[in-house]
């Protein structure tokens, strides 16, 4: 084991058992990202409209009391991405903590019909957010054990291709049936997405993951290689805290974006006709994010995460222009769809920039836990400041202070943030 954790790390490629191909790996994932799409998050935004809809004000549920119970969840959520990415550097089987989760996911989401009362609703929605923290960490350690750093990005942006697919599949479905059922069809779907999700990572064989590159070592502690890294020696990675702020300031310049577009739209058609909008804005980035994710994984090697990673913050910026030019709906909803361009670049590099950053350590996961900590809490701060900003100063200079963040963000990139990819032309 040894000696094959030195030969991926080195770039060769990787052995593996007779009874399982690199083909198997790669359609087995492909599903699982797939599947998993819609289970990761839980029911996120249904669990408002379930909540208002059905609950309503006569079980004392309005707009304050399903807010507070997402913060809650939010933060609790935000507070297990470290400790989650710590257990899948820990643990040696990595597809059945992928199983436990998702089950545990679906089974607070779906206990929602049967529970009662705040308490009840923020325990179960505090529970799917810990268990929620995991898959990010979780996926990419599998497929770093499987596949080895020299194929790691190519997969992860093939990863995040299929995942973006169930998403835009998973809303589709989720909107059609629900115009016929109800919001309770979210419920079922979630289950059976679930399902599937759980049968796709029971064919991963844990036999087959190789869990000191799985972490970024070079070896099996075990066998007498160099033991992980000590907590401060990632505080003394200085390019890695540099991409902790990075990503803060993505977060905070892009998460509010769709929020004040959805609230604009509202002040501008209506509520009814602004839901279809909004389902449509978030449907077209999906959609653009999977041909974006597939183009960032084949060609990293060749051009290096830099160059990639500052279009996406050259396109979050523009983007924030551009909302001021016209209110126009449909104007609105193509601009949105551009964050399919930046958001996919985010998601198929994180992992990668931080495996880069990380090699060696052993600290890979636990770090992806604690840099999607800072970007969560970039995150959070996101809607409140674009919600002071606009209540005061209007919806263009909301919009404009998003676009200054992002680029900010793209300066510190440029000027402070090594290339990750050595050889990149």
């Amino acid at each position: 084991m040894a000696t094959a954790s030195a030969s991926l790390l080195s770039g060769d490629s990787p052995p593996r058992p007779s009874s399982s191909g690199p083909s198997t790996f790669g359609r087995t994932l492909d599903t699982l990202n797939f599947f998993l799409a819609d289970v990761r998050d839980g029911l996120g935004p249904y669990l408002a409209i379930y909540l208002l809809a059905v609950r309503g004000p006569s079980h004392g549920w309005n707009e304050a009391t399903v807010g507070l119970v997402l913060t809650i969840a939010g933060i609790i959520g935000l507070l297990a991405q470290t400790p989650a990415g710590s257990l899948i550097d820990r643990t040696r089987n990595k597809p059945r903590i992928v199983m436990a989760a998702a089950l545990l996911v679906t089974l607070s989401s779906i206990s929602l019909p049967v529970v009662s009362g705040f308490a009840a609703v923020a325990v179960t929605q505090s529970v799917a957010a810990i268990a929620g923290a995991v898959f990010a960490p979780a996926i990419s350690a599998i497929t770093l054990g499987l596949v080895g750093p020299k194929m790691f990005a190519k997969r992860v942006g093939r990863n995040e291709a299929f995942n973006h697919a169930g998403n835009a599949v998973s809303a589709g479905l989720a909107g059609a049936l629900a115009w016929k059922f109800g919001p309770v069809v979210v419920f079922w779907l979630m289950g059976a997405l679930t399902v599937a999700s759980i049968a796709s990572a029971s064919r991963i064989r844990n036999d087959d993951i190789d869990d000191a590159v799985a972490r970024g070592l070079d070896c099996e502690p075990d066998e007498g290689c160099e033991e992980p890294s000590g907590w401060r020696t990632l505080v003394e990675n200085r390019p890695l805290m540099i991409f902790a702020a990075i990503a803060f300031l993505f977060h905070l310049a892009n998460a509010a974006m769709l929020t004040s577009v959805s609230q604009l739209l509202a002040r501008t058609v209506g509520k009814d006709q602004a839901t279809s909008l909004t389902a449509a804005c978030i449907v077209a980035a999906q959609l653009v994010m999977v041909p974006v994710a597939i183009f960032v994984g084949r060609h990293t090697d060749r051009f290096g995460t830099k160059p990639i990673f500052l279009t996406a913050f050259g396109f979050l910026a523009m983007r924030g222009v551009l909302y001021t030019l016209s209110n126009d709906p449909w104007w609105l909803v193509g601009v949105q769809a551009l964050d399919g361009i930046g958001a996919g670049i985010f998601g198929a590099l994180f992992p990668v920039v931080i495996a880069d950053l990380t090699r060696g350590t052993g600290r890979f996961n636990v770090s992806q836990g604690a840099v999607a900590t800072t970007q969560g809490l970039g995150a959070a701060l996101s809607a409140t400041l674009a919600g002071s900003i606009i209540v005061h100063a209007g919806y263009s200079a909301g919009f404009l202070t998003l676009a200054t963040i992002a680029g900010g963000g793209l300066l510190l990139y440029i000027f402070a943030m090594p290339e990750t990819k050595k050889g990149a032309a």
